[in-house]
């Protein structure tokens, strides 16, 4: 009987990739951006065929009021790379993430926004830390383009989350990061659960990078979240958080037959 160490996260990404597989799915939740949506598919597209990137999107439309669905279902029928989930009704960012989570092919998955914050053309400085070993990378927003009570209210969720969760990342507030899908996709479903990606993600045992990246003005839309609403829903979740940390089980296999 051979012996081997086997931790609860499945073997690295990359290794076994069918021919016909991505290198990387691009997750994008959608809610009331009909005016982002194909300038973002655009940039999404130069950024990743001009590095010579294998790659698919999958736009998860998130019950929206407005052309957004209308207008993904046009995307989709001129870039066969751009796939789609749409929800019967608003389920929120985090459902919308597992959703496309589940959905995406690749074994590298990278998150944003689709209000045209995140710049596409950071993505392959991110995959190309991600394809040296570590299994989550995340964005550090170098100059915010948000306004002063935001960029406030994110230092301090970012201290307070800091010292109820332990070790976390610089700038928890980016949506730009390049998951490992097969980690992405254990992670625990909830409400507020893109908030803690990379907790939940270090909980497996996942190795972290980070790296400044663009951060642009809002060029069309309003944001959905106000401060306020963050600042009530971030910290009802960081106890539920705290908690979850507290009682996660690690195992390691010492043998198998």
């Amino acid at each position: 009987m051979s012996e081997s160490r086997e931790r609860n996260a499945a073997p690295r990404a990359g290794a076994d990739e069918a021919p016909d597989t991505p290198h990387l799915s691009v997750v994008v939740p959608v809610y009331n951006e009909e005016g982002n949506l194909r300038p973002l598919l655009d940039e999404i597209r130069a950024a990743l065929d001009g590095a010579g990137i294998d790659w698919e999107a999958v736009f998860v439309d998130d019950g929206s009021a407005d052309d957004s669905l209308r207008v993904i279902r046009q995307l989709v029928l001129e870039e066969p790379r751009l796939h789609y989930l749409a929800f019967a009704r608003n389920r929120g960012q985090s459902a919308a993430f597992a959703a496309g989570f589940q959905a995406a092919r690749a074994p590298r998955i990278a998150t944003m926004d689709a209000d045209l914050q995140n710049d596409p053309a950071d993505i392959p400085a991110l995959l190309a830390l991600a394809d040296q070993g570590h299994d989550l990378v995340c964005g550090i927003r170098a100059r915010r383009r948000d306004s002063f009570m935001k960029r406030v209210g994110s230092r301090i969720g970012n201290a307070v989350r800091t010292r109820l969760t332990g070790r976390t990342v610089r700038d928890t507030g980016c949506s730009l990061k390049i998951l490992r899908a097969d980690m992405a996709r254990a992670m625990p479903v909830f409400n507020g659960m893109h908030r803690f990606f990379p907790n939940l993600m270090l909980m497996q045992g996942a190795t972290l990078a980070e790296t400044p990246v663009n951060h642009r003005p809002r060029a069309s839309g309003t944001s959905k979240y106000g401060t306020l609403d963050r600042a009530i829903a971030g910290g009802y979740d960081l106890f539920g958080m705290r908690w979850l940390l507290s009682r996660f089980v690690r195992y390691e296999i010492k043998e198998r037959k």
